[in-house]
């Protein structure tokens, strides 16, 4: 395809060439502009001005070959074409412009023909206009003199002539009520007056005007008094009064306190709201606990609720933004407008004005904004429910919100960070009413948890008739124990979720819609100290304490506290320590964005509490139930007669007893702790024989050739045998098991067996009697401890000192105490 019918758009490189072609031919440079350089006179030059054709084709001859010739005839014909090519390009490229400029010219021909002749006729009218004012100069030359004085004479008589009727003005103006056209008419008027008061005539017109300016002023200030005029009204009273010349301080003393009395009608409302709205119950005593819904509305006494008061909150701040801080906000307005920014006369300039007037009304605002605030707190303080907190936030986010507006008003005034002081304080009181909520809801739940497990005999509709349902449902039959584990988890569950339901009620302060969100308290301290550490962290702490007072009134028998709310509590509070609190915190941190400027509780001090909490509620329960079980074997042994009972036949009844509760316990114990280790047991652990009472041990002890120095042996024998054995710690910590708690629990009772056995004195029959009473204890309590040598140990030591303590020690044969103990 050849280069004529290439688009003009192409190649754009090429187009450049050609424009600088074109540059280059013209005598352009890059401007636009022409370039002066010499013409060139060679007629070889084939661009030069005097290019000769037959000259430059000689030339060529005679010093070319004939394949030269031929050669530059064919790039002669290729720049032919490319220039016939470009000139077509260009052609192309300036066609619109070429017609557009033609439609231009065209155009602009018929506008200066149309301008040319508004021209000639703008220059006849001049013309005409020269020769009529030329004509009127010449005819009034010798008249100019008399016509100015004249027209001077006449502004005068007009001035006169206003002053003479000024009196009669007044009076009609005073008549009509155009106080504002009265004063204006005195004030143009009065420097005249004042100027000519020498003559007689003017002194009778100022000494009348004078009289009827003092009733317009007289007028002005009953009406400024009587306080039943509009802001518009009061405004131009106020405005004519200082035209006329009175005392600025006065006029702002009487303004403020016209507007004080208005004022005080509005909190004078809002206190009789607050009289007449009734006392919200603050009490917290009835709680809904694990087997309630806690934030149920039909829960009675729930301090979740809100108290049915008269008006809420919200439109009682309405009620005082709309009515007191609106008319507070025109006051300021209407104030500023007269006294502050109103321009300053010549004379009123230098009586500072303004710096008075504004030092006034910042004491007046202060002055009503502190009464106003202190309803508000007021009202706040009665908002003890805590059920719906949104109802307060919006009103707080609306009691702050409006009083940005006075410090638009009135820039340095502390009425608006006051009002930020009291949000400020609302939030840190609504946080400490919700950790009371959440404490006296912990409370209540445990109070459900112990009519739970005292009620444990109760059918399944009687125990959801009880209030415990949730807690004690699943006892279905008379001897049922309540579920521990289930217990357990709906007591968890429902804190956990009640302190969900407080974080989210308290997330309100912080939404990104509330105005006062955005203020470095609620950004920073509001979420670390209030939230976290306030709420949060107070009351997992309270948790844990209010559980370890639980271990401090325990008396002999370990006090009115239930042993299983004991373990219960052991186990929440070790549930903590391992997953709740970090569970809590994370949550707490990611919901409020916490940042940690300040100092915090770390979360491995508020685990360390919780399992401190946690290892001594467990260590109480051990110590509890070892007291129960230690009670009754201190009664069975001191309530008989050791020395003169019968030969024994079976086991005695105590003794059973004492297994069937270390069995409850284990299974109690089993419901909230896992097994443990236990260490291996050997094959004939329940048919064990006790070394201390063997026949051998005994016949050796009182044989016939009993000397003195018998006894002594045996004894120090027995000594010797007890510095080989291991020490036992009756009273040691345990470990978070089954088998460490019931190892405890059997360890005290056996100990308390021990000593009560050793302040005793037996018979023959007791001591045989102890020997079947150890050996089904041995039968059954071995299997319950992590080392049964500790039980065979602790027999021993109590079969040992019977015997030791017996008038006639007979020990009975070992095959007739098996056949006792399982025939019983």
């Amino acid at each position: 395809m050849s280069s004529a019918t290439t688009p003009p758009d192409s190649d754009p490189t090429r187009r450049r060439r050609v424009h600088s072609m074109l540059k280059v031919y013209y005598g352009l440079n890059e401007e636009g502009k022409a370039t002066e350089q010499a013409d060139s006179l060679d007629p070889c030059d084939i661009n030069g001005p005097h290019f000769d054709p037959e000259i430059y084709l000689n030339k060529l001859r005679q010093e070319c070959s004939l394949g030269e010739l031929m050669d530059h005839e064919s790039c002669m014909v290729k720049q032919i074409r490319s220039l016939d090519s470009d000139m077509q390009t260009l052609v192309y490229e300036n066609y619109n412009k070429f017609i557009s400029a033609t439609d231009t010219i065209r155009k602009m021909k018929n506008d200066f023909k149309k301008m040319e002749d508004e021209m000639d006729c703008l220059s006849a009218n001049m013309a005409a206009i020269t020769e009529f004012s030329a004509c009127i100069s010449g005819t009034l030359q010798n008249q100019h003199a008399q016509i100015t004085k004249l027209s001077g004479v006449h502004t005068l008589l007009r001035k006169l002539q206003f002053l003479f009727e000024l009196p009669a003005r007044l009076n009609k103006c005073l008549e009509l009520q155009a106080y504002a056209q009265a004063v204006s008419s005195h004030r143009k008027a009065r420097c005249v007056l004042q100027q000519y008061s020498h003559m007689p005539s003017f002194r009778g017109i100022q000494d009348d005007c004078h009289v009827i300016m003092e009733q317009l002023a007289q007028k002005l200030r009953q009406k400024f008094r009587d306080g039943g005029s509009s802001a518009k009204d009061l405004s131009e009273c106020v405005e004519l009064l200082l035209q006329l010349d009175e005392p600025a301080e006065e006029l702002c003393d009487k303004f403020l306190s016209h507007a004080q009395s208005r004022l005080e009608v509005d909190l004078q409302g809002l206190e009789a709201e607050l009289k007449d709205s009734p006392i919200p119950d603050t009490g917290f005593a009835l709680k809904p606990g694990p087997g309630s819904n806690p934030v149920s509305p039909s829960s009675t006494g729930n301090p979740f609720l809100s108290p049915n008061a008269g008006t809420d909150i919200l439109e009682f701040i309405d009620r005082g933004c709309n009515e007191f801080v609106s008319n507070v906000c025109l006051v300021i307005a209407s104030y500023q407008e007269l006294f502050i920014n109103r321009p300053q006369e010549s004379e009123l300039a230098s009586k500072n004005i303004p710096e008075m007037a504004n030092g006034k009304l910042h004491v007046f605002v202060d002055t009503l904004a502190a009464r106003y605030f202190s309803l508000v707190e007021r009202r706040i303080q009665e908002e003890k429910g805590v059920g719906d907190n949104s109802l307060l936030v919006r009103a707080l986010d609306r009691f702050h919100r409006r009083l940005q507006a006075i410090s638009k008003l009135l820039p340095g005034s502390a009425v608006p960070s006051q009002g930020t002081e009291i949000v400020v304080r609302a939030a840190r009181e609504r946080i400490k009413q919700y950790l009371s909520a959440l404490q006296t809801f912990y409370h209540g739940s445990l109070t459900d948890v112990r009519q739970a497990l005292a009620a444990p005999r109760l059918s399944v509709g009687g125990a959801s008739s009880s209030g415990g349902g949730a807690l004690g449902g699943g006892a279905a039959s008379k001897d049922a124990q309540p579920n521990l584990s289930e217990l357990l988890s709906s007591l968890s569950n429902f804190i956990l979720n009640q302190l969900k339901s407080v974080l989210a009620s308290v997330h309100l302060f912080t939404a990104k819609d509330i105005t006062f969100s955005n203020k470095p308290y609620f950004k920073g301290e509001f979420c670390s100290q209030g939230v976290r550490e306030g709420l949060v962290v107070s009351f997992i702490k309270f948790i844990c304490q209010s559980s370890r007072q639980y271990c401090e009134s325990a008396g002999d028998r370990g006090g009115s506290t239930p042993p299983a709310l004991l373990l219960l509590l052991s186990r929440l509070c070790l549930d903590f320590e391992t997953s709740t609190i970090s569970y809590i915190l994370t949550l707490t941190d990611e919901q409020f964005l916490v940042q940690h400027h300040t100092p915090v509780t770390p979360v491995t001090a508020l685990c360390a509490e919780a399992r401190e909490a946690a290892q001594k509620l467990l260590n109480h329960y051990v110590k509890v139930q070892g007291l129960i079980i230690s009670q009754m074997l201190r009664k069975s042994v001191e309530t008989r007669d050791w020395v003169n009972t019968i030969e024994p036949r079976n086991v005695r009844a105590v003794m059973k007893r004492v297994v069937e509760d270390t069995t409850s316990i284990d299974v109690q114990v089993g419901l909230l702790y896992e097994e443990g280790v236990r260490k291996a047991h050997s094959s004939d652990s329940s048919k064990r024989t006790f070394s201390v009472y063997s026949s051998s041990r005994q016949q050796i002890r009182y044989a016939p050739s009993y000397t003195p120095s018998a006894p002594m042996d045996t004894n120090l024998l027995s000594n010797i045998h007890k510095l080989f054995s291991e020490r036992i710690d009756i009273f040691s910590p345990v470990e978070f098991n089954k088998v460490s708690v019931l190892t405890g629990i059997i360890k005290i009772s056996l100990k308390t067996f021990l000593e009560c056995v050793r302040l005793r004195t037996f018979g023959r029959y007791g001591l045989q009697q102890i020997q079947v009473d150890c050996h089904y204890l041995q039968m059954y309590l071995w299997r319950f401890v992590s080392d049964e040598n500790l039980v065979h140990f602790l027999l021993d030591e109590i079969v040992g000192s019977a015997a030791h303590r017996c008038l006639d020690p007979s020990p009975m044969e070992q095959s007739v105490i098996e056949v006792i103990c399982e025939r019983g």
